[in-house]
């Protein structure tokens, strides 16, 4: 971004952050991170969580754009982000449709694979329509193990890598707790890397891939956010041509699904046959202080009060972009 911006054009900015989701704690960290580096930079930047305020209230106020920190349900599913349409409030990352299609990893899936975009294979089962013994026999299509997450949740929220036939009711059970739709899906084991990527269409690029390294492979809630012990390997030290691959498809499937700004999208990489596989895309990623879009952009040469300021500059309205 041209370091001549005037900040002040950007007017008072709201940064969206708790909100209603199972991911508020870690929207609290990061809505506070871009507040403190949008204020040094500034911007005339303030607090506004949605679940203590009507967003009505961001109108009355004369908050001029918003930069999204909402993690999750009511924030990063298109919800909000038709809120502020109608509001005519520009804001951060991807529009309605984008974020309603992504938050969903089996709408997700659905679409990278009509697009040829390599997935894992899955199963999905819906809450209340599914017998115990289709439960029992998923293992018997995806093989063991099997990882099981609800389809609209984030952070690790409620995934658990099922190793044994035994242990599939509890985990479906506990994310169909949290989701109507249970997404069962083929473990792919090798290494787990993701790409952020910033900007809309032609312009978007992919910053550099980050390696993931967690305690026994296990990449969870706990070792997101509150331990040390996850290692983060950035440059990611993957075979020569790899990363560039990965970057490549990842750069396709943000554009598939017409996401914009910004995004993040994670991947596993066959131990054997070395080919990738794409998880799932977060459409408003962490910017917390264990967040990996600004330990990626730091690689690539952008701080994260430059980042932010970015990303606020690159807010905007679905009706802006689809005017001929």
């Amino acid at each position: 971004m041209n370091a001549a911006v005037d900040v002040k054009s950007f007017g008072k900015t709201a940064v969206l952050m708790g909100g209603k989701s199972a991911e508020r704690e870690v929207s609290l960290m990061s809505g506070a991170g871009v507040l403190k580096a949008l204020q040094s930079k500034g911007v005339d930047a303030h607090a506004f969580d949605p679940a203590e305020r009507d967003l009505s209230e961001l109108k009355k106020k004369g908050f001029k754009r918003c930069f999204i920190a909402l993690h999750g349900r009511f924030g990063e599913d298109g919800t909000v982000q038709g809120a502020l349409e109608l509001l005519g409030i520009p804001y951060t990352g991807s529009g309605v449709m984008a974020s309603a299609i992504s938050i969903d990893k089996v709408m997700t899936k659905r679409v990278w694979l009509a697009e040829g975009i390599p997935t894992p294979r899955f199963l999905l089962l819906r809450r209340g329509a599914y017998e115990q013994k289709q439960v029992i026999a998923v293992p018997d299509d995806l093989g063991l193990p099997v990882i099981v997450k609800p389809a609209r949740e984030g952070s690790s929220i409620g995934v658990a890598k099922v190793k044994g036939y035994s242990e599939m009711k509890e985990a479906v059970d506990a994310a169909a707790a949290l989701d109507a739709d249970v997404l069962c899906e083929q473990f792919i084991a090798g290494d787990e890397v993701t790409c952020p990527v910033l900007g809309t269409g032609d312009q978007a690029r992919a910053l550099p891939v980050i390696r993931i390294v967690a305690p026994e492979g296990n990449y969870d809630y706990q070792n997101k956010y509150f331990t040390d012990d996850t290692k983060y390997l950035v440059p990611c030290g993957l075979p020569e041509g790899e990363e560039a691959a990965i970057q490549e498809i990842v750069l396709k499937a943000y554009r598939v699904l017409g996401c914009r700004g910004w995004g993040r999208i994670d991947v596993m990489i066959d131990g054997t046959t070395r080919k990738p596989s794409l998880l799932e895309i977060n459409t408003s990623p962490g910017m917390t202080g264990h967040s990996l879009v600004p330990m990626s952009a730091r690689a690539a040469g952008i701080g994260y009060e430059e980042l932010c300021l970015q990303l606020l500059a690159s807010a905007s309205l679905d009706q802006e972009t689809a005017r001929p």
